[in-house]
């Protein structure tokens, strides 16, 4: 059985998207990171990389950034005008509106290379599983610590354009982004898939 604080984190974590405004203090956050770097990683070469956001103008050049970007592809798509607008105003705000912000990345630097394309691709997976799990442990960290948070893919359409906002290191490439704060909601109500849609037993 999970000891019951931890079921209770892992049961009650929420997507927040919106945060009062306050400040999370460097010791918290610095208790986040550590948090999130002991999550297992394949090979134990820990490709993540995170890069914190807090200052307004930052956040602001970022979410500008990605919002041209979302425009430009809707745009393409031929979607209604007033939709893409809503959308990028949505992630401006979410963006913005965090006190922190921290763009997960990968870095490939010190994961194995293989000559075939089929283990290589492998070794990839395993580093993008390697982070997504750090960003469980971040999400989680932050739960118990009376935070909200909020995982975004956003990235993955723009990792370009997320590398140019941010100056990033040319092997860091951007994955995901998690928005903190102190909660201004409880966020929505969750439910899962029962156990028996989703586990297989193989005897």
């Amino acid at each position: 059985m999970l000891a019951p604080m931890l079921s209770d984190v892992i049961a009650e974590r929420r997507s927040i998207r919106r945060y009062q405004d306050a400040p999370i203090d460097d010791a918290q956050l610095d208790a986040l990171l550590t948090a999130a770097c002991w999550a297992p990683s394949a090979h134990n070469r820990q490709p993540w990389r995170f890069v914190v956001l807090r200052e307004a103008a930052a956040k602001a050049r970022l979410a500008g950034a990605m919002g041209d970007r979302l425009r430009a592809d809707r745009m393409r798509d031929g979607d209604d005008a007033v939709e893409i607008d809503g959308d990028v105003a949505r992630s401006h705000a979410r963006i913005t509106g965090a006190p922190v912000v921290i763009a997960v990345c990968l870095s490939l630097a010190d994961m194995d290379r293989y000559p075939d394309p089929s283990r290589a691709a492998a070794e990839r997976t395993m580093a993008v599983q390697s982070v997504a799990m750090a960003v469980q442990n971040l999400l989680l960290a932050a739960a118990a610590d009376g935070l909200g948070a909020c995982w975004m893919c956003a990235p993955l359409f723009c990792p370009e354009v997320v590398r140019d906002a941010l100056d990033l290191p040319a092997d860091w490439e951007p994955q995901a982004l998690v928005t903190l704060g102190r909660p201004a909601s409880s966020g929505k109500p969750a439910s899962r898939r029962p156990l028996a849609d989703v586990v297989l037993e193989v005897r």
